[in-house]
């Protein structure tokens, strides 16, 4: 626990205090309230006491006879314990006090204030800490022979409470009870939502966790059940290519691909889904949290799927040297069989037959492409499609010139992907051909195959979704065509699919500067 004590007990504290800032305002209003009704209800009261004693014949007879003012007491003192009055003062017109609960005052003069009294007129008011109401005397003649004071002292604050009419200090007492009652329920409910964690405490996880977040090398989104982003860290943000006001919307309204729409959404399902964003290889994790929403995690695999492309770069050409190793055993062994059944001229015609279609396929891939790469890959490939039987060509118009080594690299993969592509559709038989041409501002590349073709429902499906779909069933045909898109979109191009006697992949790259 933290120097200033735990959550409840500050929780208790300030609920205390407010409570305590409301009893005393209503205390105060209560007093407040208390003297007012006091002033007037006494007001009124002491007026008609002095009145009475005023109008009492033996008063007025004995104000007008000096010797007989020792008459007067029995007749204030009689009225103030009836009235319960503080003091009943009689006095001569001179101000000068006969009768008084206090024998001291006899004798002295009466502090009349603003009192209208000795000019013949009743007046009441508060004059030393007391409503007080004097009324005056007068005689058979009509003259002042003197005048009556009555007042009652105004109550102490305690005392006004006690007195107030709606009998404040019950309603403070079950004031105070009910809200300390309530402030303690209260400390005990948030303590309870809080899990038990003090201030000091919530301010340091909610640290560790932005700490956490905007530190790790994984992107994590959260969504709630609504499918809306209600966290992202830095990593994802920038992993995903967000606005900055992403918070806060839902996935559909974001301008993303729509697989990466599924997995966010929850339409995907499975570990490590594969998603491409912002020309990256992104692999996704969703752990749903029930009423919570969701979270899902996203790692970046461009570099390991460019180490892997690597390693199938070098995979083909280990096949394909095998395969030219397969074919060159079976030749070796045709050309050794034939010397041991002395056919000697047609050793000689079966070596020109090799020699003359290899040279003819170099040939032609030279006199048609001038990239190395391009070349290269050309040749390989039609080794292993012999091997497998499918026969490769170039058609009539391929025409490549020299190209700058960015477009050469993503030309090897378009090309390379598209005929393994194809390769695979044909299932040991049939053909494939490519067309590889360059011109003033773009390169075209189309690779026709003899298969059964695309579904016309899925001429856009095997570029977006296939690399999902297809690695399960078919190895990397599917992520290779969504490589070849990436490719092609990220140069500012295009690659589409169509049906003629076969698919027909055409690509399009732009011959300058990458986006």
């Amino acid at each position: 626990m933290g120097g200033r004590g735990s959550l409840a007990r500050q929780l208790l504290g300030w609920q205390l205090v407010v409570v305590v800032a409301l009893l005393c305002a209503v205390g105060v209003l209560s007093v407040v309230q208390a003297g007012n009704n006091f002033r007037t209800t006494e007001g009124r009261r002491m007026l008609s006491v002095a009145e009475d004693v005023a109008a009492t014949a033996g008063v007025r007879a004995s104000l007008a006879d000096p010797l007989r003012h020792y008459a007067l007491a029995p007749f204030a003192e009689s009225a103030r314990s009836l009235s319960g009055a503080s003091y009943v003062v009689v006095t001569d017109p001179d101000r000068r006090i006969l009768t008084s609960p206090d024998p001291r005052q006899v004798g002295e003069h009466l502090d009349l204030g603003g009192s209208t009294a000795l000019a013949g007129r009743a007046w009441v008011g508060e004059l030393a800490g007391a409503t007080a109401a004097h009324v005056p005397v007068i005689g058979d003649g009509g003259e002042v022979i003197g005048l009556v004071a009555a007042g009652r002292l105004a109550p102490g604050f305690w005392e006004g409470v006690l007195d107030s009419p709606d009998n404040a200090l019950r309603l403070l007492g079950v004031a105070l009870v009910i809200g300390v009652a309530g402030s303690l329920l209260l400390a005990r409910r948030v303590k309870n939502q809080t899990l038990g964690l003090e201030p000091h405490e919530i301010t340091a996880l909610v640290e560790y966790r932005e700490a956490l977040l905007h530190g790790i090398k994984e992107g994590v989104v959260a969504l709630d059940p609504r499918d809306r982003i209600t966290l992202l860290n830095d990593h994802a943000r920038e992993l995903l290519e967000l606005p900055a006001d992403a918070v806060g919307r839902r996935v559909a309204d974001l301008d993303v691909d729509e697989r990466l729409r599924d997995v966010l959404t929850g339409r995907a399902v499975g570990p490590d889904q594969l998603a491409l964003a912002g020309g990256r290889v992104l692999t996704l994790n969703r752990m749903p949290l029930g009423v919570h929403g969701a979270v899902v995690t996203l790692r970046d695999r461009t570099e390991l799927m460019t180490l892997r492309d690597e390693l199938d770069a070098n995979r083909h050409a280990t096949d394909t040297l095998r395969a030219q190793a397969h074919e060159f055993s079976n030749r070796l062994h045709t050309i050794a069989g034939l010397v041991e059944l002395g056919e000697y001229d047609e050793v000689r015609g079966f070596i020109s037959r090799i020699s003359t279609a290899q040279g003819a396929w170099r040939a032609e891939v030279a006199s048609k492409v001038a990239d190395p790469a391009v070349a290269a890959l050309l040749t390989a490939k039609s080794s292993l499609a012999a091997e497998r039987g499918i026969g490769l060509r170039m058609h009539p118009g391929s025409a490549l010139g020299a190209v700058d080594e960015a477009l050469s690299t993503d030309l090897v993969t378009v090309i390379g992907n598209l005929v393994d592509n194809a390769l695979d559709a044909l299932d040991g038989r049939g053909w494939v051909e490519v067309l590889v041409r360059s011109g003033p501002d773009e390169v075209l590349v189309v690779v026709r195959d003899s298969g059964p073709g695309v579904a016309p429902e899925l001429a856009e499906e095997v570029f977006r979704h296939g690399f999902t779909t297809k690695a399960a069933a078919q190895g990397r045909r599917g992520l290779g065509l969504a490589l070849t898109r990436q490719t092609c979109l990220r140069r500012g191009g295009s690659v589409q699919v169509r049906n003629e006697d076969g698919a027909v992949f055409t690509a399009r790259l732009p011959a300058g500067v990458p986006v």
